[in-house]
């Protein structure tokens, strides 16, 4: 596998994760829109659910992971 195709399976996993957290910020507020999980601090039901927060971590820990192989990707 070379680093494109990596990339590739991060944004897929990047995409997977926005969505699930799409799908648990509706549970918690069903008229939420994804544009509003680009500020979660403005939504207190969001902000302070211990299980939005786990997953807004893990989303932006795959995106840090993405920088990184980007990162590589730029340096061939």
């Amino acid at each position: 596998m070379d680093l494109n195709e990596i990339d590739l399976l991060f944004k897929e996993l990047v995409e997977g994760q926005k969505k699930r957290m799409l799908a648990l910020a509706k549970e918690i507020i069903p008229s939420i829109i994804e544009e509003d999980l680009l500020q979660p601090f403005d939504f207190p039901l969001l902000e302070n659910h211990p299980d939005f927060r786990y997953e807004e971590g893990v989303l932006e820990g795959l995106l840090t992971a993405r920088m990184a192989i980007l990162s590589e990707i730029k340096s061939f």
